[in-house]
């Protein structure tokens, strides 16, 4: 078994560095006792789930349109929604096949999508409705592909913490947005924000020991 000269402990498996200082490690490699545990959820939970969610969203978002902005940029909004539906599709979609980079995913469609939207808007005259609309559904849409996930499928506690900072990361962006005065309207941004504060309060109840366990070790607590 190798080990940390600096942590004076053991590590197992093929590491050649330590996952706690990153000191490169002593001795001969020795491979896990510990067979790897794949991740358990039931398919048709996951999709009556994303299904019932899915339905909710639409729902309220034609409700939203009828009680507050019936012409004005309305039907702009609404295909925001139903951007944001497709995102939470694809996240949960890739989370129970892949099993394995959704972090890296997530980041992906929100900057290409996003991106893409804002370049139509800059193209169209600039209304701000990417940053606005688009932006903040498409983080709230991740944020809640990533809670669905959390709630169907059981995974190990290090992909907790991954999707804890990419949760931080998606409330912040249409806060920061809302902060710099570049979007039309306050409540898509406020609602994100809202919706991270409650995911990451979700990721730490569903296993908080374990993951406050965890961020300890890596944050040498």
């Amino acid at each position: 078994m190798r080990r940390c000269p600096d942590c004076a402990v053991g590590v197992e498996g093929e590491w050649t560095r330590c996952p706690l200082c990153a000191a490169r490690l002593e001795g001969a490699a020795a491979p896990s006792p510990y067979p790897a545990v794949p991740l358990r959820f039931r398919r048709r939970r996951v999709l009556r789930v994303l299904t019932l969610t899915s339905l909710a969203v639409i729902s309220l978002s034609f409700l939203a349109q009828l009680l507050f902005r019936p012409e004005e940029q309305g039907l702009g909004a609404l295909r925001s929604v139903w951007l944001g539906v497709v995102a939470t599709w694809l996240v949960v979609l890739v989370a129970v096949s892949k099993r394995r980079n959704l972090a890296k995913f997530i980041v992906y469609l929100v900057a290409l999508a996003g991106g893409v939207c804002v370049y139509w808007d800059y193209l169209t005259g600039w209304d701000a409705w990417s940053l606005t609309f688009v932006v903040p559904i498409l983080c709230a849409a991740s944020l809640i592909g990533l809670v669905i996930t959390v709630r169907a499928v059981r995974m190990q506690v290090g992909d907790y913490i991954v999707y804890l900072g990419l949760t931080v990361l998606l409330g912040l962006t249409p806060i920061v947005f809302l902060a710099l005065g570049w979007v039309g309207t306050v409540i898509p941004s406020a609602i994100c924000g809202g919706l991270s504060v409650l995911s990451i309060v979700l990721l730490l109840t569903v296993r908080g020991g374990a993951v406050r366990q965890e961020l300890a070790t890596r944050l040498h607590l």
